[in-house]
Order: structure tokens, then sequence, then C-alpha cells
């Protein structure tokens, strides 16, 4: 098989292979099943026309895609959100496991550290991976993922009992 065929064959190949990671990250994005549909679905339909430009390595354009309409999304929809004055505390002696919690938490956070926060430690993406998936700089990806982090052991101290470890640096041979 040849020509669009095949091109077509590849792209339903890749949707039925990765649709299932893409939608968790989406959910994880927007919060809503939802609205994690309607956004994966969106970003999808983007690379019918160019797939074949794309084919060879998809993941990087379509979770960099993912990433940024779920920011302009939220932007549009920011208009109908009401603000409040003091954020309700959540009071929890037990290690909260439910996915709603983690839901909730992610919640109060700017979008921007949420798409940084769910590419960094749910999808595994590297610092320099987050940053071109978000057209950001590698210092705004650190930034938002300490100030992420940090909201979340606030908001919702279970989840986050240890800080994160950065990778030993070697200090050289001091001999």
């Amino acid at each position: 098989m040849s020509g669009p065929d095949r091109g077509q064959e590849g792209f339903e190949e890749f949707v039925a292979a990765r649709r299932p990671a893409l939608l968790r990250s989406a959910y994880l994005l927007t919060g809503s099943h939802h609205d994690a549909e309607d956004l994966v679905q969106t970003t999808l339909l983007r690379f019918v026309p160019k797939w074949s430009r794309i084919a060879a390595h998809p993941e990087p354009c379509v979770r960099r895609v993912l990433a940024r309409e779920s920011v302009t999304r939220w932007r549009g929809r920011r208009w109908r959100e009401r603000s409040v004055a003091d954020l309700p505390e959540i009071v929890s002696d037990e290690r909260p496991d439910d996915r709603g919690a983690l839901l909730a938490a992610l919640s109060t956070l700017s979008p921007r550290q949420r798409a940084v926060l769910v590419l960094r430690y749910f999808d595994d993406c590297t610092e320099a991976g987050t940053a071109e998936a978000l057209g950001i700089s590698l210092g705004a990806v650190k930034s938002h993922a300490r100030d992420g982090l940090a909201r979340l052991r606030v908001v919702a101290p279970g989840f986050l009992d240890e800080e994160p470890v950065p990778p030993a640096v070697p200090l050289g041979d001091t001999s």
C-alpha cells in the first residue's frame, strides 16, 4: 500500500496505540473526561492533513499541541470562572490516594504549572522535552515545576511525602 492510504493507516495505528495515554494526560490537564476527549480529538484532528510530515516521530509533536491547546482552552474559559478570597483547605491525616483528590489538587495550579507537572511527572518527559513541548525555556520549566510542587504540598500534603531527588551529578575525581 502506498500514497495517502498508507499515511491514513499509519495515523489510525498511532491513534489506536497512543490514544489511552493521550487521554490520561488530557484528563490530568483538563480535570474532566469530556474535556479530555475534546482536547485529544481537537489535537489529533490538527494532524490529519500534516500526518505525512510527522509520521516518523509523531509523539513529541502531538504532546506539544496537546499541552498548548490545553492552555489555550483554559485562557478562553477563564472569564467564566469566579475568584474567591480564600481557597478551601484540604485537611487530612491520611495519604490521599484517590484520583479525585489528585485532580482537585492539580486544579489549584495555573495551567502552565499543571502542564509542566503532567508532562514531567506523569508522562516522564525530560525537562528539555517539556520545555520544547510547551515552547518555554528550561528555566521556566524548572520554576513552574518548583512552584507547582510547592503548591501541591500545601493543598495536598499527603501526595508528596518527600522532595523529588534530582539525579546525582558526579563531582569528579578529587584525588
